[in-house]
């Protein structure tokens, strides 16, 4: 079929890029967006704008909070499905957990409720989830949707698409063909060293689209290869269940073993018990950190069986100075405060885990690389982005794939300028709906999704000009409208709250500022292209639709 390896490359690399190239730009787009997901937080959650905070005192805050913890309703229904019987009206808590970086000023609650009845699985549960404000204990209300860490983030890994887990499944087989991609496009460009180097901006459209595939490609390709690697090794547990499915009963016998090893209960006894001062244990955890040389505040506190004679707490040391998440747990008694387990450094296995896990999350604190990993993500949705452009450059005149051109056109302008303007939408909905408006997080879901649909539908119309040779007018128009938007989204930010651009600098609240910068800059940007492009497409009809002209035109591969 080919007559050489770099030939058959070529077509993987081609053919797997087109077809997995517009869900790898959602994916590598919206992951780029939450190297900075807390920070999208604080401009989209005024009443969150304060300095990050510490784990507050159990006795004083965490514990009264804690118990305002519901189950998740849909969750909930969904175990209501899988149970012979019915639920009762109180779930018995497994777990109460708190989780917070050096990034957050409001604390993540979570619980864990047991589901009883359900003979394929007795360890069956389901969740609950708050939001609160450590300084007083103060709930978040549920409609405010955090934009960053609950929409972007999970739209990254899992496309929000939750049955049977078939997100997670679509960007693992997406990562999968993007190492792929990767190697084809390593061994299609034989001169790597040269292409690093290789840009020639005033060279025809083709010949600088790809040039600018080539550069992204190259200049990242540890980046893109290690995210890719990194993100199939995070979620190995959910492509391959073998320890829920095959090898159930062991893993089950190994976690019995583990715990009794360490001292720790398995399961509650199912005897009430009263609960110690957890803040001592706190005091006593952070005491041990400071005899290992590693002094440091609390990044994640478990409560496991409150209530409960086999109750015991497990305090994890935040990793803000290291690549790990967290730091080896310390588990206590919770009945007696009594130290029951110091875990020991991880294996060489585990640790290699444990870096990749955190290096790709990046919880540590390090702004410089935070802000490298949000070029390198950059980079590559260029690279996708070209690799589109390119790819209908050099079809654009073959006269019998017309039709099927203007579909893949249509469909890369829906995934780029339409990406860009669903997402600043949602930032615009943010500000204009209501605070009080019930269902206010799910609206602005809605109409994120409404207007990713509306761009969809007006790059399929705008696209006839395909046919004669041309391109589609609505890469200029959307990007009149990502610049209209991102500047009416500052200016609502400013109009809302009072927090705006010169304050927020003035004040050395960077996250709401630099957002608002970030905000500026597209708007300029797509200003800057929707202009060129029209300067173009009056030099196309001016000289008419030639070849020479259609070469020229125009040239969005390069914005």
């Amino acid at each position: 079929m080919f007559s050489s390896l770099r030939q058959s490359m070529t077509w993987v690399h081609t053919w797997l890029g087109l077809v997995f190239g517009f869900l790898l730009m959602v994916i590598f787009f919206f992951g780029t967006l939450s190297v900075f997901d807390r920070e999208i937080d604080r401009w989209a959650l005024p009443e969150t704008r304060f300095e990050p905070q510490l784990i507050p005192s159990y006795e004083g805050i965490l514990a009264k909070a804690f118990q305002r913890i519901e189950p998740d309703p849909e969750e909930l229904a969904a175990a209501n499905k899988r149970t012979t019987g019915e639920l009762p009206d109180k779930l018995r808590i497994l777990n109460w957990g708190a989780y917070t970086t050096h990034r957050d000023p409001t604390l993540y609650l979570y619980a864990e409720f047991a589901i009883p009845n359900n003979p394929s699985d007795p360890f069956d549960h389901v969740h609950g989830y708050i939001t609160i404000d450590p300084r007083d204990g103060r709930v978040i209300p549920k409609n405010r949707l955090e934009i960053g860490s609950d929409f972007f983030y999970p739209l990254h890994y899992s496309l929000h698409l939750h049955w049977n887990s078939v997100g997670y499944f679509i960007v693992g087989l997406s990562a999968l063909i993007m190492l792929v991609a990767l190697v084809s496009g390593v061994i299609i460009h034989r001169k790597l060293f040269r292409e690093f180097f290789t840009f020639r901006p005033k060279k025809k459209l083709q010949r600088k689209v790809l040039d600018l595939h080539d550069l992204t490609g190259v200049v990242a390709l540890p980046f893109h290869f290690f995210f890719a690697l990194s993100g199939l090794i995070i979620f190995a547990y959910i492509y391959l269940p073998v320890s829920e499915t095959v090898l159930q009963e062991p893993a089950l016998k190994h976690a019995q073993a583990e715990a009794e090893a360490k001292g720790l209960p398995f399961a509650p006894a199912d005897i009430p018990a009263p609960m110690g001062s957890v803040d001592t244990m706190i005091s006593q955890a952070k005491q041990i950190w400071r005899e290992r040389g590693q002094p440091g505040e609390v990044g994640y506190l478990v409560v496991n069986y409150p209530g409960d004679s086999n109750a015991y707490v497990s305090i994890y040391r935040a990793g803000n100075d290291t690549v790990s998440l967290v730091g080896q747990g310390i588990h206590f008694n919770a009945v007696s405060g009594e130290l029951i387990y110091q875990e020991p450094a991880p294996s060489v296995v585990g640790g290699i885990n444990e870096f990749l896990t955190g290096l790709h999350l990046q919880h540590f604190e390090h702004w410089l690389l935070r802000w490298l990993y949000m070029i390198g993500g950059l980079a590559g949705c260029v690279c996708i982005a070209t690799g589109f452009i390119f790819f209908l450059e050099k079809r654009k005149r073959d006269l019998e794939s017309r039709l099927a051109l203007r579909c893949v056109d249509a469909l890369a302008v829906s995934t780029i300028t339409g990406m860009l303007l669903a997402t600043i939408s949602i930032l615009v909905a943010n500000r204009l709906l209501p605070p009080e408006l019930v269902d206010k997080d799910v609206w602005e879901i809605r109409l994120f999704c409404g207007a990713w649909l509306l761009a969809m539908g007006h790059a399929f119309w705008r696209s006839a000009s395909m046919v004669k040779g041309g391109v589609s007018s609505a890469w200029q128009e959307q990007c009149w409208g990502i610049a209209a938007l991102s500047a009416l989204a500052v200016l609502l930010n400013w109009v809302t709250t009072g927090d705006h651009l010169l304050k927020t600098l003035r004040d050395g609240y960077w996250p709401v500022a630099g957002f608002d910068l970030v905000l500026l800059t597209v708007a300029f940007a797509a200003l800057k292209v929707a202009i060129v492009l029209r300067s173009r497409k009056a030099g196309f009809h001016s000289q008419g639709s030639s070849s020479e002209a259609s070469d020229e035109f125009p040239e969005i591969g390069a914005s």
